[in-house]
């Protein structure tokens, strides 16, 4: 049965009393790096505060209705009118492009995405239907009900380079951590240890509406109901735990740092079959993958 990796509150990596002046809703991880939560996904902004015009990157486009959060989040920290260099993607769910072609035409702002989620983001292909079978609360059995729609910002969509670099953020570089969709991507900064890791793993039991609410600090796997390949994911895990990150900022829960999320990390990477896989599920038995085409369907 699927578990978690329990986590020592100490390991928050955003300091409540530092944001407490705040009223922007953003929360600080590292001098530029900050998230906000949008009812369920977080969103991040990388750039120090005052960075203005073209001076930041947002990663993540959040929910339906969300654009005026985010907008107002980025007047505040970076300066009214600052419109981001690019807005990238850890991957193309929903509930992280929610407002993603009305912030890129507002904004022009290109958008960059792993070569395996363009189909996604040019409104050639769907995601395979969520799975409801693999339990663990509310948001599973709704999750018929999400959208699994692509959306259609071709026009200003750019593909990752190859070489892992994200041009648009300095520093850092794209891993490619599939499993929870074909392309879903890392994002990690060597210097100071950075990860942005979207829903390669959660700090929250996203299937449970309560977990949502409460947000109490624990480790798991990418959120089941989505999760299209389970072997793929399981690796990405691995892969991550082995860079020894600092800090960890994902698309679900609070970020998390230092010692205590290298444990847990290592933890959930060891033992990810007992506690992040379902017990059964449509692909646990089946992953669809981009390689013989079933993680795409018609739109």
């Amino acid at each position: 049965m699927a578990q978690q990796i329990p986590i020592d509150p100490q390991a928050r990596a955003d300091d409540p009393r530092a944001d407490a002046a705040r009223d922007d809703g953003t929360h600080a991880v590292a001098p530029d790096l900050a998230y906000r939560r949008l009812v369920l996904v977080n969103v991040v902004f990388v750039g120090p505060p005052g960075a203005g015009d073209r001076g930041w990157v947002l990663v993540d486009a959040g929910i339906v209705g969300s654009a005026s959060a985010i907008r107002d989040a980025a007047a505040s920290r970076f300066g009214a009118g600052a419109r981001p260099a690019a807005i990238v993607l850890t991957h193309g769910h929903f509930d992280h492009v929610g407002v993603l072609a009305d912030l890129a035409r507002d904004w022009d702002a290109p958008v960059y995405a792993h070569a395996l989620e363009r189909p996604y983001l040019d409104g050639s292909a769907a995601y395979p239907a969520p799975d409801p079978s693999v339990g663990g609360g509310l948001m599973a059995r709704l999750s018929p009900l999400y959208p699994t729609k692509p959306v259609d910002v071709s026009e200003r969509l750019h593909i990752l380079p190859a070489d892992g670099s994200v041009p648009p953020m300095p520093g850092w570089r794209w891993l490619h951590t599939p499993g929870h969709s074909p392309g879903h991507v890392s994002f990690w900064r060597a210097a100071d240890r950075s990860l942005i890791v979207g829903d390669a793993f959660v700090t929250t039991a996203q299937e449970s509406a309560y977990a949502v609410t409460v947000q109490a600090p624990e480790l798991h796997g990418p959120p089941k109901y989505l999760t299209l390949d389970w072997p793929a994911a399981e690796a990405s895990v691995r892969a991550l735990a082995a860079l020894e990150p600092e800090r960890a900022v994902t698309g679900h829960g609070r970020p998390l740092a230092g010692p205590e999320l290298r444990r847990a990390l290592h933890a959930l990477a060891r033992d990810f079959a007992r506690v992040a896989v379902p017990d059964a599920g449509r692909y646990v038995a089946r992953p669809a993958r981009a390689e013989d085409g079933s993680a795409y369907r018609a739109p």
